[in-house]
């Protein structure tokens, strides 16, 4: 099965315009086109009832983050990592995604403005990330939420952070998450799946793209590349982590990573339920209004945050 023609016509667009591999730009120049992106994308995102900046005490700092509650929000919060390979992203080029998925889903998000590399290089986005998940939990009355109706997600890189955030809250003991949502993860910084090569080049995040966001967020040794909070799918057993939705999408050169983090979550006896797109590529989460399947995985997240958070 080709891509979808509403997919290739990005790709094409993409190739227009020069954009086929982001590795070829330097990093502000890569941060300041995908943030223009994001601002076309969120043009149509619906107003919430409540919209709010915060700032939550970290590890180097503060952390910026930004509340999504819509009008009869249950009293779950799922709490959102951006993607970008650890090194774009921002809240602003989260924002429309948030308030889509809040107004889906009908619970409250925060989304957690993590340190970026290469300037904040491994582990800087996981402290924060870690931090940020237990200050939501710890002050889910200021928020407005219930502690123990808690959820974290994210895509891509956000994906993989949600996931070793998983992994932390089950080593912890605290909080108690309900659900990981984990689109299109990054789980295994070593370049040994099939989909890499199969989907190398040609489908908007390439090869050269993973390699160079891993040597950007500084996983530059065996022992990094090795450590669990990069590659997760290497944790040393995921018994006991929350119930999982994976994404993946057929033409994405990390389907296969997302496949075998499905696999080991499964054979820990965590529940999983892995939603596949055959004719998607790597990123069509973020396309509303070009890409149909965004909508529609929107909607099928939003059902599952519902059913983990609200009941």
């Amino acid at each position: 099965m080709p891509v979808h023609p509403q997919v290739q016509q990005v790709i094409d667009d993409a190739a227009a315009a020069g954009l086929e591999e982001l590795s070829a730009f330097a990093v502000d120049d890569v941060r300041a086109l995908t943030a223009a992106r994001a601002r076309q994308r969120a043009a149509d995102a619906p107003v919430l009832a409540e919209t709010r900046d915060l700032l939550i005490p970290g590890p180097a700092g503060t952390i910026p983050a930004r509340l999504y509650r819509p009008a009869h929000a249950g009293r779950g919060l799922f709490v959102y990592f951006h993607g970008g390979g650890w090194v774009i992203g921002s809240l602003e080029a989260a924002d429309g995604t948030c308030r889509y998925l809040a107004d889906t889903a009908g619970v409250a998000i925060l989304s957690v403005d993590y340190r970026l590399a290469p300037e904040h290089p491994f582990p800087a986005a996981v402290d924060d990330c870690w931090a940020a998940t237990e200050w939501a939990a710890g002050h889910s009355g200021e928020l407005g939420v219930d502690s123990l109706r808690l959820a974290v997600g994210g895509d891509s890189a956000g994906g993989n952070l949600a996931a070793v955030v998983s992994l932390l809250a089950r080593d912890a003991g605290w909080p108690e998450l309900q659900l990981q949502v984990l689109v299109y993860p990054a789980t295994d910084s070593h370049d040994h799946f099939p989909s890499m090569d199969e989907n190398a080049s040609g489908y908007y995040l390439t090869r050269n793209d993973v390699r160079w966001f891993y040597e950007l967020y500084g996983v530059g040794s065996v022992v990094e590349a090795g450590d669990w909070r990069v590659s997760p799918l290497l944790a040393p057993t995921h018994r006991g982590v929350p119930p999982a939705v994976v994404v993946t999408a057929e033409f994405d050169p990390l389907r296969d990573e997302g496949i075998a983090y499905t696999n080991v979550l499964r054979d820990a006896g965590v529940h999983v339920t892995r939603l596949h797109y055959d004719d998607m590529i790597h990123g069509f989460f973020n396309m509303r209004g070009q890409v149909d399947a965004a909508t529609d995985l929107h909607k099928e997240l939003g059902q599952h945050l519902r059913d983990a958070l609200i009941g």
